[in-house]
């Protein structure tokens, strides 16, 4: 028999990783086909750093395949460091989700190239033991050759017998619903994962597919526990912030999601400039990552919403300049640091979009303490996290070895989301027929629980499974 284990994203958001263990023969004889299912980087704290420095240990080498469901750190962040231990077989994605790797995990390396860096240089001082960094570019560089491209719809055979399809998730670019034909007792059992499961409010992605079939459905519950507000109250919000951010003279900092977020909020800003109503004369992009993704979305556009891109008559374009003419994109540090002379009317979109570190942290410093200033938090906030602190109505915060009381006035703008919310998940779970086991993973535990009572009042039973748990398909 076939079997699953949950090895990530159980009872958090990240760190999601499934291992998925196929009965099957090999060289004329039986043997065990591992195929793993996401490897994604925790995030939030210092549990969520031990948990990335934990080794694969053997199972980097007992691996057949790697299937990835799309871009984001929390669900592929640590492959090059399953490479780095000795992981060399093939990782399947979609072409989408391999362009948004080299940018994301190339990225990845570089900003922990220079923590360890600094890290060393205090152990070094004090005489402690030096740190590595959890991969590094060759790692990065070696991941990305084993990636192989595979478009939506195409069935591709794994080992073992098990048969992987891509379907559009309407997350971000190259999202993908993971279904897998896997044989199991003599039977072939098809299992579906949801990776994330895209907003159908949001701009520039197509909506999510509905599948109909599977024996079991591991679904994503992020915002399990609320709905989404709809998108005309969330814009008429984020535009009413931006004019009082301006009349008071003081900037906006929005901490960047650079993959996804970062080009929705970039899409706004363009309707609200066209309408007249963008007062602020300066839109700061201060993301080298998000500036790469934003300039990856406009050479994908063909596999973008094309109704939205007529909004801003794009769609023949690629050009950002003509539907934001006041954007700037600063991609030297030289360029950010200048932004720091700016005490008002200026629109700050910078990286982290947890906070958890980059050019936002840094114009904190410049801003937080302005009570001109306007924070908009625009996407999910993990606990551990500096954002989380600031959602949650910290007082005072610890930024850059700074003490920092916060004036400015924070605002979380949850309907830019681009995951489906309780009710969208609820709609796409109920598509299926025959009753598939459900089972809830990335969430926290009350939005899990949310989720799990709404869906059985529609007769949807789901689990929620635990770290470790093991299960027979």
């Amino acid at each position: 028999m076939s079997t699953l284990t949950f090895q990530g994203a159980v009872g958090e958001v990240t760190g999601s990783r499934y291992l998925i263990e196929v009965e099957g023969e090999g060289d004329g004889e039986d043997r065990v086909y591992r195929i793993l299912l996401e490897c994604g980087l925790h995030q939030g704290g210092k549990e969520a750093d031990e948990a990335n420095e934990a080794p694969f240990g053997a199972l980097a080498k007992q691996l057949d395949a790697v299937v990835i469901s799309h871009g984001h750190l929390d669900h592929a962040g640590l492959l090059p460091k399953l490479v780095r231990e000795g992981y060399s077989g093939p990782i399947y994605c979609t072409r989408g989700t391999r362009d948004l790797l080299e940018i994301m995990l190339e990225d990845a390396a570089f900003i922990q190239a220079k923590d360890v860096e600094w890290e060393n240089k205090w152990r070094k001082r004090n005489d402690k033991p030096l740190i590595e960094p959890l991969y590094e570019l060759k790692d990065v560089e070696r991941t990305l050759r084993l990636c192989k491209s595979q478009s939506y719809g195409q069935p591709v055979q794994l080992p073992g017998g098990v048969t992987l399809v891509f379907r559009d998730a309407g997350h971000i670019l190259g999202s993908a619903l993971v279904e897998l034909a896997i044989p199991s007792g003599g039977q072939v059992k098809r299992l579906v994962f949801s990776g994330d499961l895209g907003n159908p409010s949001s701009v520039l992605m197509k909506d999510p597919e509905k599948l109909y079939e599977a024996d079991l459905v591991l679904m994503e519950s992020t915002y399990g526990d609320r709905d989404h507000r709809p998108l005309e109250e969330t814009l008429e919000e984020f535009a009413q912030v931006l004019e009082e951010a301006h009349a008071d003279g003081g900037n906006v900092l929005i901490p960047a999601f650079a993959v996804g977020r970062t080009q929705e909020i970039l899409y706004h800003l363009g309707v609200l400039y066209h309408q007249g109503r963008l007062r602020q004369q300066m839109v700061f992009l201060d993301s080298p990552m998000a500036i790469k993704v934003t300039e990856l979305y406009h050479r994908a556009r063909k596999n973008l919403d094309a109704e939205d891109l007529k909004v801003l008559n794009i769609a023949a374009s690629g050009d950002v300049s003509r539907y934001l003419p006041v954007l700037r994109m600063t991609r030297t540090v030289e360029e950010s640091m200048a932004i720091n002379r700016i005490h008002g009317g200026a629109i700050i979109i910078a990286g982290a979009g947890m906070c958890t570190g980059g050019r936002i942290v840094h114009h904190f410093r410049y801003n937080i303490e302005k009570s001109s200033t306007r924070l908009v938090i625009v996407g999910f906030q993990a606990g551990g996290t500096l954002g989380r602190q600031l959602v949650d109505g910290a007082e005072r915060v610890r930024v850059l070895g700074h003490d920092l009381q916060v004036k400015a006035q924070v605002h979380t703008i949850g309907g830019f989301s681009a995951h489906a919310g309780q009710s969208q998940l609820i709609g796409w779970a109920g598509a299926f027929r025959n009753q598939p086991r459900f089972y809830l993973v990335h969430g926290e535990p009350a939005s899990q629980e949310a989720l799990k009572a709404a869906l059985g009042e529609t007769g949807v039973e789901a689990e929620i499974p635990a770290f470790g748990d093991r299960i027979v398909l």
